[in-house]
C-alpha cells in the first residue's frame, strides 16, 4: 500500500486519484484559513512555483478540526486561498485528519510517519513529503516553514 492507492475530491468535487502524482514529489499539508500559520500558504505557493516544472506537487487539505479555524465552505476556502495568497497548487475539499472520520489519505500518512508525540495530527499545517514512488519520506511539524523543506525536496527531485 502506498500513496497512489488513495483518492480525494478536489475543490470542484472531482475525484482525483493520487496515481496522477506518480513520478512526482508530493508535499501534503492540512491547511486552515483563520490560523496564525495561514501565511505559510504564501511560502507553499513560492515552493510550488519554484519547483513545479521539476516535478513538485503540493496538495492542500483544508481542515476545521483545530480551534474551528477553517469554518467556511469549500468555495469560500478556495476563494480565500486564491485571493489572499495566489494559491495555484491543488486544493482538495475540507476533510477531517483525526478521529473516526479521518480521511483515508491521512490515516495512511499518520501510520507511515508518526509525529514526535504519536501519530495524531496536532495542528494545522502539518506537512508530509512523499517521494516519486509514493513513499512517505518525512513528516514536518506545523511550525516548520515551507522554505526549510527546500533541501529535502531538491534531494528527491
Amino acid at each position: 500500500m502506498n500513496f497512489y492507492n488513495f483518492k480525494a475530491k478536489n475543490m470542484n468535487g472531482k475525484e482525483i486519484s493520487m496515481e496522477e502524482y506518480k513520478d512526482k514529489v508530493v508535499l501534503v499539508v492540512n491547511t486552515a484559513s483563520k490560523c496564525g500559520l495561514t501565511p505559510q500558504l504564501e511560502g507553499l505557493e513560492a515552493l510550488y512555483k519554484e519547483y513545479k516544472d521539476r516535478g513538485l506537487e503540493i496538495l492542500g487539505f483544508p481542515c476545521n478540526q483545530f480551534a474551528s479555524q477553517d469554518p467556511g465552505t469549500n468555495e469560500e476556502i478556495s476563494n480565500f486561498c486564491l485571493v489572499n495568497y495566489g494559491v495555484s497548487f491543488t486544493m482538495f475539499e475540507k476533510i477531517d485528519v483525526n478521529g473516526k472520520d479521518a480521511h483515508p489519505i491521512y490515516k495512511f500518512l499518520k501510520k507511515e510517519a508518526k509525529g514526535t508525540l504519536g501519530s495524531e495530527i496536532k495542528w494545522n499545517f502539518t506537512k508530509f513529503l512523499i517521494d516519486k514512488e509514493g513513499n512517505v519520506v518525512r513528516r514536518y511539524a506545523p511550525i516548520t516553514v515551507p522554505e526549510k523543506i527546500k533541501n529535502d525536496i531538491e534531494k528527491l527531485l
